[in-house]
């Protein structure tokens, strides 16, 4: 069974060379992985409150 384009869309990852991808697709998974990351990295809330 073949699968339906908006399945194969559905199954994409992000992936570095989307960081200089021209398609939409590309740049979306790219920009929402930093957005991802910087959050990770910054961390929570509380974190900075226990460095007070």
């Amino acid at each position: 069974m073949k699968k339906q384009p908006s399945e194969e869309l559905a199954g994409r990852q992000f992936e570095v060379s989307d960081y200089e991808g021209k398609s939409q697709l590309e740049k979306g998974l790219a920009e929402t992985h930093e957005q991802v990351s910087d959050d990770y990295y910054e961390g929570t809330i509380d974190q900075e409150e226990n460095k007070k």
